[in-house]
């Protein structure tokens, strides 16, 4: 994937997990997932035992640059479920 394409696939979040606070995960926590993930791995997710949510939230967002050394390029790319741009010369 590019920059942009890495950046619009949907997302996932893993909650409940052991924190750094002290907090232990007891029962392996759950899966958010965003829509656009496939019925088919959502399915094998949990056959696998994972615990599905969907959010429509919660997941970050980017600005990105990347240069191309090779072409000597730049690409950029932002998010496309919030505001903002990717800017560099």
């Amino acid at each position: 994937m590019n920059l942009q394409e890495a950046g619009d696939a949907p997302r996932i979040r893993h909650e409940g997990s052991s924190q750094p606070t002290g907090t232990k995960m007891k029962d392996g926590g759950w899966v958010n997932l965003e829509s656009g993930i496939t019925y088919q791995s959502i399915r094998e997710l949990m056959q696998k035992g994972h615990k599905i949510k969907y959010s429509t939230g919660g997941f970050g967002g980017y600005q990105a640059i990347m240069f191309d050394e090779k072409n000597s390029v730049y690409y950029g790319a932002s998010e496309s479920r919030k505001d903002g741009q990717a800017t560099g010369y």
